[in-house]
């Protein structure tokens, strides 16, 4: 057996999760029966979806249980295997994150392939965000090249590749975020054309607007609310919106913000489709290969805000809803582990 620190959801968020949300207990993981492989997680991700879970009502996906390991993607090595499709140092994606140890079936887990790609990059570009932007961007909202791109929350793990997956094709790429520093950073490493810093913008319609005096193409919407409407007001006629997420009704306990000019859709004839990766999950390996071209030439690159080590889990959460992550939110649980991209220590 060997013991392992967990975290489990003591009680369900109101508002903003806050830190006695949590609990940090630590549990024996005993050794690996027949058919089963024993994980080391070295890194898990965090991400937004996971407040959704924290509310007991029906969605797409079952909410977390109270007084219950959580759950989320994440990286292990396999230590002992009984397995035989995993052998011991093979590195492992799968669904056991919140914890640094964990056995596994090896059902909806997937052995990493030798790319050459450091192993955390499968938790953000070459994982589920990255196949949100890759099948958001062209599949949902139908990208052509040169058009026009507004991507909200562009400095987040999925819309940082958004903006890249749009530059490569030729186009005009606006994003919002909330910080200069990220402004700064879309500008001049993620080769947006316009950042729009919402926290300081007066009037973001009319700086969307400005930005984009011919009108917008294609909305990738990660936001909602005040940026929905911002959109909606400047999308061309025959415009798409891919709604892929709206962080700004998250942590809402009674109803969301108001779209007050959602009559636009009917004048402007325009295309609003909502989606979830999980759609597009039997064609992972379609968008893989592009995806994986585009990393080796240098076309795509990658940046996590880092947390270290299981304690700081709730941490790295409660921060993707104050801004404090630039790119993919991730926790490392193995401290030697040697980072393959560029991060920024929290």
């Amino acid at each position: 057996m060997v013991a392992s620190r967990e975290v489990h959801l003591k009680s369900r968020p109101h508002g903003v999760p806050r830190k006695d949300n949590f609990a940090l207990l630590t549990v024996e993981v005993p050794e690996p029966g027949p058919g089963q492989i024993l994980l080391r997680n070295v890194w898990m991700s965090v991400d937004p979806y996971m407040r959704g879970r924290m509310y007991d009502r029906k969605s797409y996906v079952a909410p977390f249980r109270l007084d219950t390991v959580l759950e989320g993607g994440a990286v292990g090595e396999v230590l002992r295997s009984n397995h035989p499709d995993y052998e011991p140092g093979d590195l492992v994606l799968h669904m056991g994150g919140w914890r640094e140890y964990c056995l596994s079936d090896g059902n909806g887990a997937r052995k990493l392939p030798p790319t050459g790609a450091p192993s955390e990059l499968y938790l953000g570009l070459l994982g589920m965000p990255g196949m949100t932007a890759y099948f958001g961007l062209f599949e949902v909202a139908g990208l052509q090249r040169g058009e026009t791109v507004f991507v909200s929350s562009a400095a987040g793990a999925v819309g940082s590749v958004v903006c890249q997956l749009a530059r490569i094709h030729d186009c005009r790429v606006i994003g919002t975020c909330g910080a200069e520093s990220k402004a700064e950073w879309l500008l001049e490493e993620m080769g947006v054309d316009v950042a729009i810093n919402y926290r300081t913008c007066d009037d973001l319609a009319a700086a969307l607007a400005e930005a984009a005096p011919e009108g917008i193409d294609v909305y990738f919407d990660n936001v909602g609310g005040q940026h929905l409407e911002a959109a909606l007001a400047c999308m061309k006629p025959f415009g798409r919106i891919a709604a892929c997420g709206m962080i700004d009704d998250y942590n809402r306990a009674g109803e969301g913000v108001g779209v007050r000019n959602l009559l636009q859709v009917v004048g402007k004839r325009l295309l609003m489709r909502g989606f979830i990766v999980s759609d597009f999950a039997a064609r992972y390996e379609e968008a893989f290969a592009p995806m994986m071209k585009w990393y080796h030439e240098g076309n795509l690159n990658a940046r996590s805000t880092v947390h270290e080590g299981i304690e700081h889990a709730p941490d790295a959460l409660i921060g993707l809803f104050e801004g404090t992550n630039t790119g993919k939110m991730l926790v490392n649980l193995c401290s030697h582990e040697q980072h393959g991209i560029e991060v920024e220590y929290i």
